[in-house]
């Protein structure tokens, strides 16, 4: 019996450019309704609940066009290459938005909003104590882009592997 050699790079790149632009549509409208400052536990289920949902979705298509059969390693490398692919154009919006292009002085006011909450949280910080922590947090900013990538890549990982044990199905042997 011949096996189908089904390539699933045009899935994760169909599907991650779909979870990509739903997740870059959900960030508009929190722009729009300048709710993009919040950093908020229901915005970020939203993203992830996005994510999952077409993952799932991916790698059920795949299933159906690869005669029904799917192997727990393609569900892996699917959920993965989609939640990268989703990332990358994370990223771009992120990188437009923080490098003030979508919006000039995005950064400025976010630092603001940011200084404001943590000193209503922390009443004995310090200016001093800020500036250091701000001064601290510019040199490494450069680390979110990679890091934003591989939190992606763990969230693609892990719905790989659950979508991957319920939907697997092991082509017969004979």
């Amino acid at each position: 019996m011949e096996e189908n050699k089904l390539k699933s790079r045009g899935y994760a790149l169909k599907f991650g450019l779909i979870a990509g632009v739903i997740s870059l549509v959900f960030s508009l409208m929190l722009f729009f309704q300048e709710m993009h400052y919040e950093q908020n536990t229901v915005g970020a289920i939203v993203g992830i609940s996005i994510l999952f949902a077409v993952i799932a979705f991916g790698i059920n298509q795949y299933k159906k066009d690869n005669g029904g059969f799917l192997k727990l390693s393609q569900a892996l490398k699917l959920g993965t290459g989609i939640a990268l692919i989703a990332g990358l154009i994370g990223l771009i919006y992120y990188g437009l938005l923080a490098n003030d292009i979508i919006e000039p002085g995005f950064t400025e006011k976010a630092v603001a909003i940011a200084k404001e909450k943590t000193f209503a949280e922390n009443p004995n910080i310090t200016e001093e104590q800020w500036n250091q922590g701000l001064e601290i947090q510019n040199k490494f900013k450069f680390l979110a882009y990679p890091i934003i990538l591989i939190f992606n890549a763990i969230i693609g990982l892990v719905a790989g592997l659950i979508f991957g044990l319920i939907m697997k199905k092991e082509q017969p042997a004979y």
